[in-house]
């Protein structure tokens, strides 16, 4: 999947992502830092560092794009591939 070259492909991840955020966003209530969202799976990550939250999904999804977001502040995000 080529998320920056394809438009379409990006914001169908990201669409899903926000999805699963919606499903989650009161477990995550009074968490500090970092959710890793892989939106296929519905699995999430949560790290105080990003880098923290990327060890979690990596470790699951090593060859994966994830969506990270602050928690504090869920407009902070972007899609990243593990690494």
């Amino acid at each position: 999947m080529d998320m920056y070259r394809d438009k379409a492909t990006r914001e169908a991840f990201i669409a899903r992502a926000k999805e699963v955020y919606e499903k989650i966003k009161d477990e995550l209530e009074g968490q500090e830092g970092l959710v890793a969202i892989e939106p296929e799976s519905g699995d999430y990550f949560v790290g105080k560092t990003l880098g923290q939250a990327n060890d979690a999904a990596f470790a699951k999804y090593p060859d994966r794009w994830v969506y990270f977001m602050r928690i504090d502040n869920p407009k902070a995000a972007m899609p990243l591939k593990t690494w």
